[in-house]
């Protein structure tokens, strides 16, 4: 079955004109929740989004699984089979909730097309824009503008320690290994953090920044990205050094332009306690 990643990037423009951009800044008390924390959202976007995208997918796709984080936040045994799967798509379709239920406007759409256990296809949307970054397998990755302008995505070039710009979010790490990273990133020329995973690989996608970091690997925050940076160019590995792997979630993962570079910021920024 082919599938047509660009029909892909307009559902999740759709979704956005339809649940999510009418919402920007503009919630209600009742529009937000909690679910584990002040800080891990849901808004009637979200919500709203999810309902839409997997309408459309499952209009097209009657019978792939469709596998999204609001749906896990309901049911986790939804995770199961997700790897064995024949057809599957992973969705999120407000991610950083938080930015966006505080009126700011990092947050994206992510989605990822998996058979059997292989990422073969990514979108990242910027739901206020219309932009996507698109990925396939094999066929590299590139931004398209929503006239259906396009260019390819490039990875930073390699660069010293000292000259990289990092995206890593040390405050998700758990101590004490957030104490050392935080510390470490003063040897980068620049660190940001966005709270938001698709503006992440949207950076080091696109060659604007050289890392990415993460602790837990939720697959509707890695799947599209890790596949969309290795085909503009990037190197991805958990933190021991073995390849990623869509279906774990433990084990940590970091994503540079290279494997030289990422060796050289596994020591430099992670250090030991990273195991």
């Amino acid at each position: 079955m082919t599938i047509d990643v660009m029909d892909l990037a307009e559902v999740l423009r759709a979704a956005s004109r339809q649940e999510i951009a009418p919402r920007f800044r503009n919630l209600g008390d009742g529009d937000i929740e909690s679910k584990s924390s002040t800080y891990d959202l849901v808004t009637q976007a979200d919500l709203g989004a999810e309902r839409v995208i997997t309408a459309a997918l499952r209009a097209r796709f009657p019978d792939a699984m469709i596998f999204g984080e609001e749906a896990y936040a309901a049911d986790p045994a939804v995770m199961a089979g997700l790897t064995e799967a024949e057809l599957a798509f992973v969705i999120d379709p407000v991610d950083g909730t938080f930015n966006f239920a505080a009126g700011n406007g990092l947050f994206g759409s992510i989605l990822a097309v998996m058979r059997r256990g292989e990422t073969v296809a990514g979108v990242i949307a910027d739901p206020m824009l219309g932009d996507v970054l698109v990925g396939e397998r094999g066929a590299g990755a590139r931004l398209v503008r929503p006239d259906g302008s396009a260019r390819a995505l490039r990875v930073a070039a390699p660069v010293a320690l000292e000259e990289m710009v990092s995206v890593l979010a040390a405050s998700n790490l758990p101590t004490p290994l957030r104490q050392d990273v935080s510390a470490n990133l003063a040897r980068v020329r620049v660190a940001m953090a966005y709270g938001c995973s698709a503006y992440d690989y949207w950076m080091i996608a696109s060659g604007r920044a050289h890392f990415n970091g993460a602790h837990r690997m939720m697959p509707w925050d890695h799947l599209a990205g890790v596949l969309i940076h290795a085909e503009a160019g990037g190197y991805s590995a958990h933190f021991d050094g073995s390849p990623y792997r869509p279906g774990q979630i433990e084990g940590g993962l970091l994503s540079a332009p290279d494997r030289e570079s990422w060796v050289d910021i596994r020591h430099g920024i992670l250090g030991p306690l990273a195991g």
